[in-house]
């Protein structure tokens, strides 16, 4: 009999839009299988504050992916870390309600994905109506990682409201995937029976990286490669956020600046720290670093494919002891590239890989050394390290071995 999956994920994209396509990749893989997959999202874009996928009039929009179902729901609009954000919130959790009925026969599983709470509620609340199986998956620790970063305090009143719906979240789960090798033993302080619990990390379709995407030439990114196409590459994708650390990208670009006049660094992406990135690099009056816009995620691999270098930052904070599971990291490897990470977690994966070098997070001067020691090696040397990154996703990461294992709690 076809399962009907139902997913709840406010930040879910799909392919063309910017970003990581955890459930897009394995919804894909799981309609191979035989089921049928509807991802519930907001269509007011999280990264760009725009409604991308939906008019602000419309109440929701459907559109098909490859056979994966989008519901593209119109929620409150906001444009900072404010009250307006915690509103987009609170009307995706409503308005899921509203839209999903008699949308069709009942579905089989309902799976509410947290960042926020209010998916993982509403996901809860249609089991209950439907009285079908629901299944909790926890991407970050919320609130703890808030709590780590110091956006709320841990005794503070809305911390406790959110441990609080936490547990409760956790105790009506069938199953609670997560997504970070040690958050077992987060969630079983939390008195949780650690059968429940199963890991699922992020993954990468390594389709997509052996037949990549047409780029077209007259983007800004393509002139911009080719511009550079004699330099020694350096790339990061993704979010510019303040966990992201990409300040230590810019001083590290500083330190390199004179040193190693052939390189050049190309930050892709968007968030709220990318202006005063921009800022800082022009301070320093450096011109070996390139800004860019987000590119969609299908662009991804032939532009990772035509780099040198793959870069990535991690604040020092101590919620990286539950490990870390980051989309751009097995894109990174799936690319058959050079990793150097500046970070500090229990899962060392790059390491473990034997992908490339890790560095100190936040330390400029050990960055830069980093970087220069892989463009120092010869070609071979480059490419093995690369080659090492591709055998650990194909073994460990790749989409069809996870949609194995949410095969079989489904």
């Amino acid at each position: 009999m076809i399962k009907k999956i139902w997913i709840l994920n406010h930040y879910a994209i799909s392919p063309d839009m910017a970003g990581g396509t955890r459930h897009y990749d394995l919804g894909r893989e799981l309609i191979k299988r035989g089921y049928r997959v509807t991802i519930f999202a907001s269509g007011f874009d999280h990264s760009t504050k725009k409604y991308i996928k939906i008019h602000h009039q419309e109440r929701f929009r459907i559109e098909d992916y490859n056979g994966v179902r989008f519901f593209w729901l119109n929620t409150v609009p906001y444009y900072g870390n404010n009250w307006r954000r915690v509103l987009n919130m609170i009307s995706y959790g409503i308005r899921v309600l509203g839209i999903s009925r008699g949308i069709e026969k009942n579905p089989d599983v309902i799976i509410g994905s947290s960042v926020h709470p209010f998916a993982v509620l509403a996901a809860w609340w249609l089991s209950k109506r439907y009285k079908v199986r629901f299944i909790f998956e926890v991407r970050d620790l919320w609130p703890q990682t808030a709590v780590e970063m110091g956006a709320i305090k841990a005794t503070g009143i809305p911390a406790k409201i959110l441990y609080a719906g936490e547990k409760f979240m956790y105790k009506k789960a069938e199953k609670v995937i997560v997504l970070l090798p040690n958050a077992k033993e987060y969630i079983e302080k939390r008195g949780i029976e650690s059968q429940k619990i199963v890991w699922i990390p992020n993954g990468v379709d390594l389709e997509l990286f052996d037949k990549p995407d047409y780029i077209d030439p007259s983007s800004e990114i393509a002139k911009v490669f080719r511009k550079h196409k004699n330099k020694f590459k350096v790339v990061y994708t993704g979010a510019h956020g303040s966990a992201n650390g990409l300040e230590t990208v810019i001083d590290a670009a500083y330190l390199l600046f004179k040193k190693s006049p052939d390189m050049h660094f190309f930050l892709i992406g968007d968030g709220p720290e990318k202006k005063k990135l921009i800022k800082s690099a022009l301070e320093k009056a450096i011109d070996n670093i390139t800004f860019l816009d987000p590119i969609p995620k299908s662009q991804i691999p032939i532009i990772l494919q035509q780099s040198d270098l793959l870069i990535f930052c991690l604040r020092n904070l101590n919620i990286y002891k539950y490990g870390i599971s980051l989309n751009k990291m097995y894109d990174y490897f799936a690319s058959g590239k050079p990793v150097v990470m500046a970070g500090n977690t229990v899962n060392n994966i790059v390491q473990e890989a034997g992908a490339g070098i890790t560095v100190e997070p936040g330390n400029a001067e050990a960055l830069a050394k980093g970087i220069l020691k892989i463009e120092n090696m010869t070609l071979e040397e480059r490419q093995k390290l690369g080659a090492n990154g591709r055998a650990y996703v194909e073994k460990y990461h790749n989409t069809r071995v996870l949609a194995d294992i949410l095969e079989k709690i489904l």
